[in-house]
């Protein structure tokens, strides 16, 4: 900044304070208005505050109703006592021990249906709510409360059949053999049926014994319910393998020819209790090929012996050293002994027909015996011979129109058995039982 110095100075001769004052004076006019601006602006334009971030936003929550509380019990009908009896045992009310017992009867047949377990469901005011009565897995009733009542169903339960292959190797019996192989005793009952005419399972069973059998098992969900149809069975001793192939509702050789021959290779019918006695001797037949030519089966007292074959009851009642005895006439001059029984089977008497398998009496110890046995004998034409080295008539033949869908089913069941590795697949007939 330049003065001129030939022109007079403003500042000159005044004092330094006044000339300060000045200044803030026109500094304070100069902002002042700026300062209202923005007093005002902010006063009726305030600033928003940002919105947070979307991490930091939470919903309100909302408690979802819940159901009033229910209180549930449970029982199961002991033997000899009914649903009625079991629920007064729980103290259920009586009005509704007679819902219950009213809404079932319809459906229920209490005098036939023995045992079951129950769930009875009530509300906090202890009223009905539903009752579960579940008589076996696949037999489920169910009452409900709706709006018009209680209602009462036999719920549907789904079933799924498999196809299984089960198999395995004689250690000491047959029925321990197939308990190994994670089945049960039905299993072992029906699967000597089917080869009762071509193995003794009281002496014919030996340590080493190969076995295979494809059969149907029912489940529900991966609950084991009930063995279905066998389609196929296999017993290997050595070099000697029987086969039976499952075709309508008989089952055949692999020649076509049926297992069902007119005797059966036994006199009693096999089961686990006479198996367990036969494991204490090492072999189920005592004393072998007698010079008698009888054969002794020791079995327990009460075990079920069975007529070998067809045919018509021409003794029944004591003879001598035999004590109670049948003896039965059959086709070509045969005859076949029972003697030493117990009792004797429903409806024998001189003169009925029986039916092979059908019981004729029980194994005993009367006469002269020393021990419960069955003494068993067989005559043709009035002269006694060797069970044992007998040689009966076969089965008969499949007929000749069905034997190319027999031979189809043949070699896909053969297929299967002769396989080493457990086969199992799901195959139609499961469905829904109401």
């Amino acid at each position: 900044m330049t003065f001129d110095l030939k022109k007079p100075n403003p500042f000159k001769g005044r004092p330094f304070e006044t000339r300060k004052k000045r200044r803030r004076w026109f500094l304070f006019i100069g902002f002042f208005p700026f300062g209202l601006f923005l007093l005002t602006y902010f006063f009726f334009f305030p600033p928003s505050s940002p919105p947070p971030p979307p991490s930091e936003v939470f919903p309100l929550e909302t408690s979802p109703a819940q159901d009033p509380p229910l209180n549930t019990i449970e029982g199961g009908i002991k033997e000899r006592s009914t649903l009625f009896k079991s629920l007064l045992e729980k103290n259920i009310p009586l009005q509704w021990i007679d819902l219950i017992i009213s809404k079932l009867k319809p459906l229920v047949n209490f005098k036939k249906i023995k045992g079951g377990t129950y769930q009875l469901i009530t509300d906090v005011k202890g009223e009905l709510v539903k009752f579960i009565y579940e008589v076996n897995p696949t037999e489920i009733y169910e009452i409900e409360r709706d709006p018009q009542g209680y209602t009462a169903k036999k719920k549907g339960v789904i079933l799924e059949t498999r196809l299984v292959k089960v198999m395995g190797e004689i250690r000491s019996s047959l029925f321990e053999a197939i308990e190994a192989a994670g089945e049960q005793d039905g299993l072992t009952i029906a699967f000597a049926d089917i080869l009762a005419w071509e193995i003794d399972f009281y002496k014919d069973v030996r340590e080493g014994d190969r076995f295979k059998l494809l059969v149907e098992k029912v489940y529900k969900g991966d609950q084991f319910i009930q063995y279905g149809a066998i389609h196929a069975v296999e017993y290997r001793r050595g070099e000697k393998v029987i086969r039976g192939i499952r075709y309508r509702d008989d089952f055949y050789n692999e020649k076509g020819i049926s297992l069902r021959a007119p005797f059966l290779k036994a006199p009693l019918r096999f089961n686990r209790i006479s198996s367990t006695f036969s494991r204490a001797r090492n072999h189920p037949i005592l004393g072998g090929v007698r010079p008698h030519y009888g054969i002794d089966y020791a079995a327990p007292l009460g075990t079920p012996v069975w007529a070998v074959a067809d045919g018509t009851v021409t003794f029944c009642g004591w003879n001598g050293g035999y004590g109670k005895q049948v003896i039965l006439r059959h086709k070509n001059g045969y005859t076949t002994h029972y003697g030493h029984l117990s009792a004797y089977g429903p409806g024998i008497k001189m003169g009925v027909g029986v039916q092979q398998k059908q019981i004729i009496g029980y194994v005993g110890s009367t006469g002269l015996s020393t021990g419960p046995h069955l003494d068993y004998r067989l005559a043709k034409d009035q002269l006694f011979r060797n069970p044992l080295r007998e040689t009966f008539p076969t089965g008969s033949p499949i007929v000749k129109s069905e034997m190319g869908t027999f031979q189809m089913k043949k070699e896909e069941m053969l297929a299967w058995l002769e396989g080493e590795t457990v086969y199992s697949k799901k195959i139609e007939g499961g469905g829904q039982i109401h």
